[in-house]
């Protein structure tokens, strides 16, 4: 996973072309950094799971 991917996947989770996407715990770090970099970072949530994996999801109201 790189930079590019996950910035392609966030803007897809945007566009609602995909409703969630499923981090793996090896991968958790190199999405958060590009993630929380962005402007719109509250409007993404994330669901941990059993193990340690993410799984990504758009609102169109950020959270607290």
């Amino acid at each position: 996973m790189n930079d590019q991917f996950v910035i392609d996947v966030l803007e897809k989770l945007k566009s609602g072309e995909l409703t969630e996407f499923y981090v793996k715990k090896e991968d958790f770090m190199i999405f958060r950094e590009v993630l929380v970099k962005r402007e719109d970072f509250k409007h993404f949530r994330g669901i941990g799971q059993r193990g340690g994996d993410v799984l990504y999801q758009y609102l169109e109201e950020p959270r607290s």
